[in-house]
């Protein structure tokens, strides 16, 4: 199932994850389950991290501006965790709300039909089996 979803699917899920793990973490340290809060926060903070590394940056500055956001949220979280602060993590889970919010809303608006794109290096020299050894294909 996970293979016939769009890229942009894929970061709606990430954020659904993301608030998924928020309500764990907040649950967690209210009840002092500070472990249990430590593992849902490194999980956000992967989810973070996994958003910032989709960014594609020939997008313009809108992406470099979430990078930095998405920078914030893991720092904020981070704090929180070593904190046991309730209230930084409801802060970085705002944002994070805020900007799921968003992804949701313009992918309400998007095309059905994906959108032309350029390869990336990688997409562009792949090794295809069956070919003679050290021969590349060069992708357009």
């Amino acid at each position: 199932m996970i293979y016939q979803k769009t890229p942009q699917q894929l970061t709606a899920l990430l954020y659904e994850a993301g608030l998924a793990q928020f309500e764990k973490a907040d649950q967690f340290l209210k009840k002092g389950s500070f472990s249990e809060a430590n593992d849902a926060m490194q999980k956000i903070n992967d989810i973070t991290e996994r958003l910032g590394a989709g960014l594609n940056y020939e997008a313009g500055i809108i992406a470099d501006q979430l990078d930095h956001v998405y920078n914030f949220i893991a720092d904020t979280v981070i704090q929180a965790n070593l904190q046991k602060d309730a209230e930084k993590l409801a802060q970085a889970q705002k944002l994070f709300q805020s900007i799921a919010d968003a992804w949701n809303e313009a992918m309400k608006t998007a095309p059905s039909k994906p959108v032309a794109r350029k390869k990336n290096a990688y997409e562009q020299n792949v090794f295809v089996e069956g070919q003679p050894e050290n021969t590349i294909e060069t992708g357009n």
